[in-house]
This record gives structure tokens, C-alpha cells and sequence, in this order.
């Protein structure tokens, strides 16, 4: 039987489920499947129960390994179900894409400008190179083809071989990489190198991965042209399925796609390979895809050589360009003098909210939820899809019964009569689910949308799957504190009194050093105490690629951190900087960095005389020192170290508060509050004695800015230094006659910084206040009114209202309104009218 090519739509479930019924029926001796072909070994794998998809295929630079690659794989992508019929049939496979680490090897593709280094420090655990997950593919490993392209011209049989047809291919590199027919090869670069698609600040970015579909640009830097684009290329990537879909007379190329093949489920493979053919023979050629199919033609040559009956399964763009004879020479002049990197593959979980393309990540799929129920239900779709949405609403408190799951069906299937669809689509069934069980509410809609159309599932991968040591680690440090990746996020409660939760505490913050923020300390929580944190856990794909990354700093979780602070305390430029790393140790119980931070403490705080710098760096030291205890943390030097800064502060706070701008003002104002807080947390009375003793001393300064005089007068009411009266006093300095406006609109904003509580309850402060404000000249009134704004606008929806009130309600000592009278005979003209608009006589007793 002659070889089959097989063009499919990446992650569409009708062309998974055709490829398969095709395969069983030719029986290939060999599959070839658009991919890295550094991942051949790692195919073995897909026969493993507990490598379950979605997954990805990650692929880095062993030398820099953020400059990574992702190939992802549903239940329902054809590739996958290609693989799967193979390896239980125990048929060859291979990937035959344009290697990976020819990327790598790419003119540019340097190390990342953001890179750090490890300072070789043996005793924190790091350096240690990165251990290759998977296989490591350069020139000449196995991975690659035996006959290298850049050498296929020089074989005796290829220096005069010949195949018909075909045009010149432009022998220049790939600007961009265009996965039309790419297996959704998700780049995560730090780099921006023109080998790798575009960038997104160092997140990942994907290929536009739909069997010939296009993605738009994900952000402007993507549109951008880049070196040597010269800004007209007129080489633009089409949208072949758009095409495809404008002829047929659909304004949406994903319903006429689901029309046509997902839900059909016939094959259609040679008639999409001719309407491609006719798209391409009028499309510019992408230098990218001319480039990548050279190398497939290579492999392609080399397996007919060994076999007869060849199946190939790949992006439907490409099918033309297979099947077209092109001349041996011409693929080898486009392939010749490519370098090769050293690359590393490993399989990682991966998400369907990565494969959604509303999510940034543009797979050619926007609904891999609805696309898994595609697959996984061979009857009965649109009611089992309604009875989960039905089970969506019911788990948050949404009454939805089996009726409302009957009618909503129904109205599925009666949209797509109308619209003379073969089988109700993701839009009947959405429309039907919003009008009759979400009551038309698009909240209840979207949850939907979140939950089902495109789904929380998160795939796994076995235990034994080759990963560097910092990945393996991480690994059974999950399953010893029962810590489980997931998708959703989800609010995590600890008890720091508690072993296992304290070491999970550790573990969070230790990642967040490595930047794999894992978890995230959950904002605005209140706790009664020191010993309880509240975080919010998400899993995401990426991280993978960071435990890549932060293996160059350690073996294990714990010392890649360790080898991380250090590294950062040593570069530290400023004081707050170093602080934060020493709070950062207490948190994650890095033993090893600690002495060697507080020592970059230490030289830093002795060298540092700017006031700011050090009342910005107090607050961290606070917190280690009153929480330490909690989390069994020795402190040791630490104390010593804080009052020292303290003292510091103090005696330098004077001279840094004259002649001070508005925003000059703001941050001492700012700077101040972070010093009275971290003072409150020390359990030192001479040290708060110290502070409390310089506030008083400032706030007495007549020439002080108006900002930081009131905030230090409401720190001294609330410490209990100054009385009421007092308050009152000061306050009436700013607010009299010939006091200018905005010093004394600053002087109350500093006051009133602290909330306004203070003015609900002393009516004489409120008073001073509106006095104050109502005698405001017209012409000073526009300049005062945004910060009195800003001011109130910072204060509690209760507290603004309760203000309010006491302002527009009787004051204490105010006359008493007299009593309203009323003209009774006007009053009784009035009933007949009521009368008729209730819809009843009404009558007057003659007592009333």
C-alpha cells in the first residue's frame, strides 16, 4: 500500500477519531508525526497509564533552559490518538519536524540577557548543571536523522539526484514560525531571538497551531516587524480554514470546521489536501514553513528507504508540500549550514485553559472543553453536555432541575434545525443554557464557559518521567505533605503551629524565590494571630520551565533557594532590597543564607546614610523579629542590627524633613507610617520610647510640610501622647484665617490618613473641619477640593457615610426646627386624585 498523509486540524476531536479508523484500516509499517524529532525516545511514554493528557512535550536549551518549547497533546488531538494506535500496535514512530535544536543553534539564540549565574558556592547546594530531562539532541545524537541536512548534499546520491517539479525556496532564516500545521509549539523565551515566535515579557507565547489556521498576533510586539522584515513583507501567514470557511459561506471558521469535519466524523482528508493545495498555490510562502517542510521531505526520503507502507500525520497546511516532488539539492541548499544547540525534552503537564486560545494561548482551539466532550461522548452529546453544565450551576447554589436540562436540549436542537446545522454546536448549546438555565444571566453563562467549555483538567505525568533533580524534588516534597498540583485555584488555610502545615509554608515560599509562584499569600485576610497564612494556589504549565531554569542554583528545592537569596543579597543594590531577602529567609527557613544575608545587612545599613533607605528597610526586620518565634527561626544578630537602625532613623529624621515637596512630602508621610508600625512590633519599650520621642520633636516643627505634620499628630493621639484637646488645638493652626489653603487641605489629608473614625465620633474635630472647608475661598477651592478627595475617597464606605450623616443631621446644641404646619384644605383636594390611582373611594371620618 503506498503512503498515506493524513492533514488534520491540531486538537480537532473528528480528525483524531478519522485518523485512527484510517490507520487501522492501512496498517503503516512506520508513522511520521509532525514534531521534535529530539523526542522520539520520550514516545514510549504515551503507552504509560499514569502520563494522562492534556500533556506537553518541553523542550529547552540545555545551556540556557529558559529559552524552552512546548508541544501540547489533548485526549482528542490527532497526533495523540496517531501515537497511541501506534505503540499499542507496536508500529515505529517518529517525528519529523524541523528539529528543535536547530532553533537553538539559530544565528542570535544566545543566552538570555536576564540570565543569572550561580557564584559557585558548594556549600549551599549550587551550582549544579541541569540535569537533561528526557534526551539530550545535538549534531549527530540519535534524535535526529541519520543523515543530517546540513550534510545531505554531500552524499554521492544526493549531489545528482533529482525529483520533478518545484519551485526555488528562498534560502534565508525563519523570521517567524508558523504552525499552521506546527504542533501548537508553545515558545517560552526570555530573549526575544528571531528563532522563537514572539514574546510576552518572558512568559510564554505560542505557535498558531490549527491545521492551517491562523492566529492573530497576541500583543503588539508580535505585530511589530522584526530585523529585516522591512515592515511590507507581503509573505503574511493566510488563515486557510477562514478561507475555506468565507467560500462555504461562513462568517466563523470554527463552526464551519465542527460542520464539516468534528461533527460528520467521515474522513475528508483528500479533500482538505486539494483545498489547501488551491489556497497555497495563491498564498505567499512563509520562509518558516518552507524551511521546516524541507527537513520533513529529508526525513521522508530517508523512511522510504527502509519502508513501503509510510503513514504521515501532520498539519493539513503542509499535505502540499509533502506530496509535491521538489529536488533533493534544492531542500539540501535550504537546510546546509544550520548550527545545532544542545536541547533536552521531557513530558509536563499541561492545562486546557493553555490550549484555549482566549487564554494567550493560541492552540487553534478556543473550547477544549467542548472539544474533550466531542470525543469522549459518541452519543447523546448535547444532553450530557447540559446535564454537567445543569451539575456547574447546581455546585454554586443555582437551582437547575431535569426539566430545565430537558427544555434546554430541546431548544439546542430545534437552533440548529433552524440554522441547518447537522448536530448542535457549542453556540446552540451555550445560547440554550443561557436562556433556560442561567435566566438570561451571562455571570452564570461564563462560569459555564470557564468550567466546561474550556475546563480546568490538568494532565499528570509518571513519577519515573526523566525530569532534572530540582523537578523530582519538588515532586516528592507534593506527595510527602499531600500538596497536589491543580489547575483551579484554590485557597489554601495554614496553621503554623502545625508541622505539616509549617513545612508547606516553606515550601511556597522557597518556590517563590525560584519564581514559581505556586502559591500566592491571599490579600486583604485578617488574622487573629501570627500563626495562621491564608494562600491561593494555581498550578501553571510554565513553571515547568522555571524548576528548568532553577536547577543551575541546586539539586533540591531548599538549596536552589539557599544558592538564589544569596546570590541576590550579593547583588543587592539598595537596603529594602537586602531586607526583604533576610524576611524571605525567615519565611522559607533558609538556614544556610541567613548569616550570610544578615551580614549583607549589616555592610549594607553601615554604608546606607539616606534616612529613606533605612525606613524603608525597617519594616521587614520587624516582621523577622516578631515572628521568628512562630516559625522556629533563630534570630540571632538580628536585634542588634534593628536598633541599630532605629537609632539611625531617629537621629537623621530631623534634617530629612525640611523643605519638603509635595511629593518629597508623601514619602516621608508613607516612610514614617512603615517606621511606627514596625516600632509597634518590636518588644522593646526604650526603643518605642526612642521613636515616640523623635515623632513628638517633629511634629512641634512649625516650618514641617502640612502632610507629615498631621499624619504625626494622629500617630501621637492614637500612641495616647496628645489628648483631644490638644488635637483640636493643632488643628486650628492650620485651618485659621491667612493659613494657606492647600497647607492646611495637607495638613488635614495627613490627619485623616488614618481612617475617619476619629471625625464620626468627636463632633468638635468635625466641626473645625466643616468650618474650615466652608469658609474656603472660591478662587482656592478647585486646588483644595482632590486632595480632600483622595483623602475621603480612602476612607469606608460606612465611614463616608456616617460623615455624612452627622453632617447633614441636627448638630448638638442647635435650635430645635419648629413644628410644620399643615393647610388641611389643600391636603383634602388632593384624596380625590389618590383615590382614583389606588382604585378605591377614600372616605374622612368626621372624628379625624
Amino acid at each position: 500500500m503506498p503512503e498515506r498523509f493524513y492533514g488534520v486540524r491540531h486538537h480537532g476531536p473528528g480528525s483524531a477519531r478519522a485518523v485512527v479508523r484510517e490507520l487501522a484500516a492501512q496498517q503503516p509499517d512506520v508513522l511520521l508525526v509532525e514534531g521534535p524529532p529530539e523526542a522520539d525516545d520520550l514516545v514510549r511514554w504515551v503507552a504509560d497509564s499514569g502520563l494522562e493528557p492534556p500533556v506537553a512535550l518541553l523542550g529547552y536549551a540545555v545551556d540556557d533552559p529558559g529559552r524552552a518549547a512546548f508541544w501540547p497533546f489533548a485526549v482528542f488531538s490527532p497526533e495523540w490518538q496517531a501515537i497511541r494506535w501506534a505503540v499499542a500496535n507496536d508500529v515505529p514512530v517518529r517525528f519529523f519536524d524541523l528539529p528543535y535544536a536547530y532553533r537553538v543553534g539559530a544565528p542570535g539564540a544566545g543566552r538570555s540577557s536576564g540570565s543569572e549565574l550561580p557564584d559557585g558556592a558548594s556549600e549551599t547546594g549550587g551550582p549544579h548543571p541541569p540535569g537533561a530531562p528526557g534526551q539530550t539532541a545535538e549534531a549527530g545524537d540519535p534524535g535526529v536523522p541519520e543523515r543530517a541536512p546540513d550534510a545531505v548534499g554531500d552524499t554521492p546520491a544526493a549531489a545528482g539526484a533529482s525529483e520533478d517539479g518545484g519551485a526555488e525556496a528562498p534560502n534565508g532564516d525563519a523570521a517567524t514560525h508558523r504552525a499552521t500545521g506546527g504542533n501548537a509549539a508553545t515558545h517560552h523565551t526570555t530573549d526575544g531571538d528571531a528563532a522563537t515566535h514572539h514574546t510576552t515579557g518572558g512568559d510564554t507565547a505560542t505557535h498558531r497551531a490549527a491545521g492551517g489556521e491562523a492566529a492573530a498576533p497576541q500583543d503588539s510586539e508580535a505585530a511589530a516587524p522584526r530585523d529585516g522584515d522591512e515592515g511590507d513583507r507581503s509573505a503574511r501567514p493566510v488563515d486557510p480554514i477562514g478561507e475555506l470557511a468565507a467560500a462555504a459561506g461562513y462568517d466563523d471558521p470554527e463552526r464551519w470546521w465542527e460542520d464539516v469535519v468534528e461533527h460528520r466524523g467521515v474522513p475528508v482528508f483528500e479533500a482538505i489536501a486539494e483545498a489547501m493545495t488551491a489556497i497555497r498555490e495563491a498564498a505567499p510562502e512563509d520562509p518558516d514553513d518552507l524551511l521546516r517542510e524541507a527537513y520533513m521531505r529529508t526525513v521522508l526520503r530517508e523512511v522510504r528507504r527502509k519502508h513501503q507502507n509510510i503513514a504521515v500525520v501532520c498539519g493539513a497546511w503542509h499535505v502540499p508540500a509533502l506530496i509535491r516532488r521538489v529536488p533533493i539539492k534544492q531542500d539540501t541548499a535550504l537546510l546546509r549550514g544550520r548550527r545545532k544547540g544542545k536541547v533536552a525534552f521531557t513530558w509536563v503537564p499541561w492545562t486546557y485553559g493553555r490550549l484555549a486560545s482566549w487564554s494567550g494561548y493560541g492552540a487553534g482551539v478556543s473550547s477544549p472543553g467542548w472539544y474533550h466532550h466531542l470525543f469522549t461522548s459518541a452519543d447523546s452529546v448535547v444532553p450530557r453536555w447540559l446535564v454537567s453544565a445543569a451539575g456547574v450551576l447546581r455546585a454554586e447554589g443555582v437551582p437547575t432541575s431535569s426539566a430545565h436540562v430537558i427544555e434546554a436540549t430541546r431548544l439546542a436542537e430545534a437552533l440548529a434545525t433552524l440554522r441547518g446545522r447537522p448536530l448542535a454546536g457549542l453556540a446552540e448549546v451555550t445560547e440554550a443554557a443561557e436562556a433556560v438555565m442561567c435566566d438570561g444571566e451571562p455571570l452564570r453563562t461564563e462560569l459555564i464557559a470557564r468550567r466546561l467549555v474550556v475546563g480546568e483538567r490538568l494532565g499528570t505525568v509518571p513519577d519515573e518521567m526523566p525530569a532534572v533533580p530540582l523537578a523530582r524534588d519538588l515532586a516528592a516534597q507534593q506527595r510527602t505533605l499531600r500538596l497536589r498540583p491543580e489547575a483551579t485555584e484554590r485557597r489554601l488555610e495554614l496553621d503554623l503551629r502545625k508541622d505539616t502545615d509549617l513545612r508547606r509554608s516553606r515550601l511556597l515560599h522557597r518556590l517563590r524565590t525560584l519564581d514559581v509562584p505556586w502559591g500566592e499569600p491571599a490579600a486583604g485576610r485578617r488574622g487573629t494571630g501570627t500563626f495562621r497564612e491564608e494562600w491561593m494556589l494555581r498550578w501553571q504549565p510554565e513553571f515547568a520551565v522555571r524548576l528548568v531554569e532553577g536547577s543551575m542554583w541546586g539539586t533540591t528545592v531548599a538549596a536552589a533557594a539557599t544558592a538564589r537569596v544569596v546570590r541576590r543579597a550579593g547583588a543587592a543594590r539598595t537596603l529594602a532590597e537586602v531586607t526583604a531577602l533576610l524576611e524571605t529567609c525567615l519565611l522559607a527557613d533558609l538556614a544556610e543564607a541567613y548569616p550570610r544575608v544578615l551580614a549583607a545587612l549589616d555592610t549594607r545599613a553601615a554604608l546606607d546614610a539616606d534616612v529613606h533607605h533605612l525606613m524603608a528597610a525597617l519594616p521587614a526586620l520587624a516582621r523577622t523579629l516578631r515572628y521568628g518565634d512562630v516559625r522556629r527561626t533563630d534570630v540571632a544578630g538580628l536585634a542588634a542590627v534593628t536598633a541599630s537602625l532605629l537609632k539611625r532613623i531617629c537621629a537623621g529624621l530631623p534634617s530629612a524633613a525640611g523643605s519638603l515637596a509635595d511629593e518629597a512630602a508623601k514619602q516621608l508621610r508613607d516612610g514614617v507610617d512603615g517606621v511606627h508600625h514596625a516600632v509597634s512590633l518590636l518588644a522593646d519599650d526604650d526603643l518605642r520610647e526612642l521613636w515616640l520621642a523623635t515623632v513628638e520633636s517633629l511634629a512641634r516643627r512649625p516650618d514641617l510640610h502640612g502632610l507629615p505634620a498631621g499624619r504625626l499628630t494622629r500617630l501621637l493621639l492614637e500612641a495616647g501622647r496628645l489628648d483631644a484637646a490638644e488635637v483640636r488645638r493643632r488643628l486650628r493652626l492650620p485651618l485659621t484665617v491667612g493659613t494657606p489653603p492647600a497647607h492646611a487641605a495637607a495638613w488635614v489629608e495627613g490627619f485623616l490618613s488614618g481612617g475617619g473614625l476619629l471625625l464620626v465620633h468627636d463632633d468638635a474635630l468635625l466641626g473645625l473641619v466643616d468650618e474650615w472647608l466652608a469658609d474656603v475661598p472660591a478662587e482656592a477651592f478647585d486646588d483644595v477640593l482632590p486632595l480632600l478627595r483622595r483623602t475621603f475617597a480612602s476612607f469606608d464606605a460606612g465611614e463616608r457615610r456616617a460623615i455624612g450623616e452627622r453632617v447633614a443631621g441636627p448638630r448638638p446644641g442647635a435650635p430645635a426646627t419648629g413644628a410644620v404646619s399643615i393647610d388641611e384644605e389643600r391636603a383634602l383636594s388632593v384624596l380625590p386624585v389618590l383615590g382614583a390611582l389606588l382604585g378605591r373611594e377614600i372616605r374622612i371620618r368626621e372624628d379625624a
